[in-house]
């Protein structure tokens, strides 16, 4: 089955659509929630300079015809954030021994 591909609103990637965030603004309102719900989409990368871009130009606002709370930003930075942690580095040999 062929992948479903998507555009980011800040640097125009394409990929497959889980490389991406999805907001999403429901239908027949304002309310602009992430990863769930019907109505008008737009996917972004989940790396600091798409969001950063993102935020400082409202492409996300833009894209969705709404505004975004800042409660809303603040929480995809968090999202950010727990994403890019490097995972713990692989035991060394001394540590192997004990």
């Amino acid at each position: 089955m062929k992948p479903n591909y998507r555009r980011c609103v800040s640097c125009r990637r394409v990929g497959p659509k889980q490389e991406f965030w999805r907001l999403v603004r429901l239908a027949g309102g304002t309310t602009v929630c992430l990863d769930q719900g019907q109505g008008r989409s737009a996917y972004l990368c989940p790396r600091a300079d798409c969001l950063r871009l993102a935020q400082r130009k409202n492409r996300l606002g833009r894209a969705l015809k709404a505004s975004l709370p800042e409660t809303l930003w603040e929480t995809l930075w968090q999202r950010l954030g727990e994403t890019s942690q490097d995972p713990p580095p692989p035991p060394t040999a001394e540590e192997d021994d004990r």
